[in-house]
């Protein structure tokens, strides 16, 4: 596993991406996200070299980190958190139990942090049907994963959001889909292409 180029894809991606990360942050929150992803990638791109004789656990660390000091708003430590989290639980050379057991436990990081659960319009709403899809492992699963987070992603439009500022809408934050996970949705997506 090329650890360089998933991340390369997975930032170019998001900064491909933002005008319509902005444009859905724009809808149900502050209009900062797309932005935000945007400097965060940039500066994981930056140091990405720097990084080259780095494990995949150390790299994930390093990212984390740089998304904790460099994304604004609430995202940074959401990300960072996720990072850090798979970065200290994936063994060498994972397989999709691994990555699923990982990702559980990111899970359970971030929703301490923000408090949030699911079903409440966050990227937990992608998360929780990816980790589950991996869990299940199977035949096609690189493929079965991006459909998973495309479709996981597109389906926060239908749920009414209970978390974060667009609970301030209250109904009207319906028919949007959620900046945060369709973030999760485009770096998996990256990720799967590049595997």
């Amino acid at each position: 596993m090329n650890i360089s180029l998933l991340v390369t894809r997975a930032t170019q991606n998001l900064i491909d991406h933002v005008e319509e990360l902005t444009t859905l942050d724009q809808a149900i929150g502050d209009g900062d996200h797309g932005l935000n992803m945007r400097r965060g990638s940039k500066a994981i791109q930056e140091k990405l070299p720097h990084w080259s004789e780095l494990s995949t656990q150390a790299t994930l660390t390093a990212m984390g980190k740089t998304c904790i000091s460099t994304i604004g708003g609430a995202s940074g430590p959401v990300f960072g958190t996720l990072l850090l989290t798979l970065g200290k639980e994936l063994p060498d050379q994972p397989d999709h139990h691994d990555l699923a057991r990982a990702l559980k436990l990111a899970i359970e990081a971030v929703t301490r942090l923000g408090k949030a659960e699911l079903g409440q319009k966050t990227l937990l709403d992608v998360l929780d049907p990816l980790q589950k899809c991996l869990d299940a492992g199977g035949d096609s699963l690189v493929a079965r994963v991006k459909q998973c987070a495309l479709d996981s992603c597109e389906a926060t439009a239908h749920i009414e959001a209970t978390r974060g500022r667009a609970s301030f809408l209250g109904q009207r934050a319906l028919g949007h889909v959620d900046p945060g996970s369709r973030s999760v949705a485009l770096i998996v997506s990256a990720v799967c292409d590049a595997l």
